[in-house]
């Protein structure tokens, strides 16, 4: 009888292992490091470090370039020279009629209480100026005088004795015949304004042409005038 060998039986193998097949160890690649497979987590602190270098870098550079010489911003034009034209720089513009008209004794050319006043108080010296101003169809007369007292008291005082009604004040150049001007008002019955800085005291009066009348802008011009008394010292 002839021998054959047995054969094995199906399924009699050893059992499958159970949990996931592992699958194959990735490899680190050379010359750098491993880094996981999948979504990334952001930029390295290396890469966003050099970013925010960068960025600092360009901004310096973009500032710096905005910047001019001598330290203004370019397309900021640098303020102008101030006006040195008192008769142009302020709120409106004026136009001399006479003057600056210069005198050591105020006395003379004083009316009203103000004679005696300057009798007792000499100034150092007056100057004295007229001009006109026009606005739109308004034109005015103005007059101003700056009297020059040899201290501050007594330009303080000289103020408080003018601003008083009925205590009459310097002469104008009208008033006193010095300039003849056709048709001109009466500055005394119109606009009054005086101001003291140090010893100096600079009273101003003006009235309009033609029998205009508009308070508001009478005093406007009346405070604007005052900057006159820098035309009467540049003589």
């Amino acid at each position: 009888m002839t021998n054959t060998a047995p054969l094995p039986a199906v399924g009699t193998g050893p059992a499958p292992a159970t949990g996931p097949v592992p699958g194959p160890v990735p490899q680190e690649p050379q010359g750098g490091s491993f880094e996981p497979q999948g979504g990334r987590g952001g930029p390295s602190p290396f890469v966003l470090g050099a970013v925010l270098v960068g960025v600092a870098v360009v901004a310096g550079l973009f500032w710096g370039l905005i910047r001019s010489g001598d330290g203004g911003v370019v397309g900021t034009p640098q303020a102008g020279a101030p006006s040195s034209d008192p008769l142009k720089d302020g709120r409106f513009d004026y136009e001399v009629v006479t003057g600056p008209v210069e005198a050591t004794d105020c006395s003379a050319n004083a009316y009203g209480d103000m004679i005696q006043w300057f009798a007792d108080h000499p100034c150092e010296k007056v100057l004295r100026g007229l001009y006109t101003v026009q606005e739109g169809e308004a034109r005015a007369l103005v007059s101003v005088v700056l009297v020059v007292m040899p201290e501050d008291a007594q330009a303080q005082q000289l103020k408080a004795v003018t601003d008083t009604d009925g205590t009459g004040n310097v002469n104008d150049l009208v008033r006193d015949g010095t300039a003849t001007l056709p048709k001109a008002p009466v500055v005394a019955q119109g606009e009054y304004h005086s101001e003291v800085n140090g010893r100096e005291v600079t009273i101003v009066e003006a009235n309009f042409f033609d029998g205009h009348s508009d308070a508001q802008l009478l005093a406007e011009i009346g405070e604007d005038a005052a900057r006159l008394s820098e035309h009467l010292s540049e003589g």
